[in-house]
């Protein structure tokens, strides 16, 4: 440990002092969060070991498959947080419906959304995962408990972040003051601040898509990806490079600390689907952390933040990052809907993918 340097609590504390609107149960509920990512950590550090042999997959309120990890780090936040007094309720993305505080314990006014498990696919062949969460206040007029408490919008939030469990566990949080990263010291037990007020670069080279739906997305994004990989012969006239983990936090994280933007667009896979991440558990605490570290968040055609939930579990898309690019991919939406793009509409475009030129 090296002496002197902010852990968490000092971290809330010295916010405190600059808006008191979020001292006692507020500091004190990410206390909370905190403990649980700690506890993630541990549990997702075991890897297999934490798996009991004969634990059988099922589905999560997404459709998505449920491992015994999953449901390990959602126990966790449940029991780190339900006793504290902090909170009327919580959501998870593993739940099909709210956790309502019981009756028996104490309610407070806050509400906290979360994805114990992000990326838990990657558990099997040891890549990185994270848990990410949400805090927002729960509405004056709230007597008991509801799933309609949650859909309000990200610009509501009161604090977001994530933990990213890695070749070191990190703990990214915003409280609307900028972003800061805090990373654990497993000696001591503490997140310690070492990547205070970061900033995404404005301009970038690196993209983050899962490639394997090039057939299903819209002109725009299309148009995007394919200038980005003309290079320096193209219109852009500079390489870029394309990632992907396939765990948000991972891409998101990676973003955050060289710049770069993430696309989980709108396509047409599934017609009944407007977006493949939930709005409340990804989209929300995802786009204030990078707003606050001076990026953006779109669906590509709407700011994040401004979107009202229609529901506990909605899937919207999602483009998010360097301020720049997600400017310029906002402009080919704009330009598809309004028909300014008809070169790239037309066939000769039509019939180019990814990997070979029409």
């Amino acid at each position: 440990m090296l002496f002197g340097r902010t852990n968490v609590n000092k971290y809330l504390v010295e916010e405190q002092r600059r808006v008191p609107a979020i001292a006692g149960d507020f500091s004190m509920l990410i206390s909370d969060v905190v403990r649980s990512c700690k506890a993630i950590a541990q549990v997702v550090s075991r890897g297999a070991l934490a798996v009991l042999p004969s634990a059988e997959a099922s589905q999560n309120a997404p459709g998505e498959t449920q491992r015994t990890l999953d449901i390990l780090s959602n126990q966790a936040f449940i029991k780190h947080c339900e006793w504290g007094g902090h909170l009327s309720s919580m959501s998870s993305g593993e739940m099909k419906d709210i956790y309502p505080i019981p009756a028996e314990k104490q309610r407070g006014r806050y509400l906290l959304a979360f994805e114990p498990l992000d990326g838990a696919s990657n558990i099997d062949v040891n890549l990185t995962v994270g848990s990410i969460f949400s805090v927002m206040r729960c509405p004056d007029d709230c007597h008991e408990p509801s799933a309609s408490d949650f859909l309000q919008p990200g610009c509501c939030q009161l604090a977001a972040g994530y933990a990213i469990y890695g070749p070191s566990t990190m703990l990214v949080l915003t409280v609307g003051n900028g972003t800061h990263g805090f990373t654990l010291d497993r000696d001591i037990g503490e997140f310690l601040l070492t990547h205070p007020n970061l900033q995404i670069p404005a301009e970038t080279r690196n993209f983050s898509i899962n490639a394997s739906n090039e057939r299903f997305w819209e002109p725009p994004i299309r148009r995007y990806v394919e200038e980005c990989l003309a290079g320096q012969t193209g219109v852009r006239e500079k390489d870029f490079n394309m990632r992907w983990v396939a765990a948000m936090v991972a891409d998101v994280h990676r973003i955050l600390m060289r710049g770069g933007v993430f696309m989980y667009p709108r396509d047409t896979k599934d017609p009944d689907k407007h977006g493949y991440l939930e709005h409340i558990h990804r989209a929300n605490p995802m786009a204030m952390i990078v707003e606050q570290a001076g990026g953006l968040a779109s669906t590509g055609y709407e700011r994040i933040g401004d979107l009202v939930p229609s529901s506990l579990h909605e899937q919207i898309p999602v483009i998010l990052g360097s301020r720049d690019e997600v400017e310029r991919i906002d402009r080919y939406h704009r330009e598809y809907v309004s028909g300014e793009d008809i070169p790239f509409s037309s066939p000769l475009f039509a019939t180019r993918t990814l990997f070979r030129a029409g």
